[in-house]
């Protein structure tokens, strides 16, 4: 089991998997950084994949190295 901070807060979540680990952060993040997803809002949609794909690859790779 790997604990990590939420990559914009020192909230931590729990996971075996990074799967996992990022679904029990979601919650979290929805509620604590809305304003991140909001300041998104004005992004084509290749856009947001783009910014969700890196997000994804940044902290697979944070969680991998913990």
């Amino acid at each position: 089991m790997k604990t990590l901070k939420c990559d914009l807060c020192e909230v931590t979540a729990e996971g075996e998997t990074f799967e996992v680990w990022m679904k029990a952060l979601m919650p979290h993040y929805m509620q604590a950084h809305a304003d991140v997803m909001k300041g998104k809002a004005g992004l084509s949609d290749e856009e947001k994949k783009a910014e969700q794909q890196k997000w994804m690859v940044e902290n697979k790779a944070r969680f991998e190295a913990a």
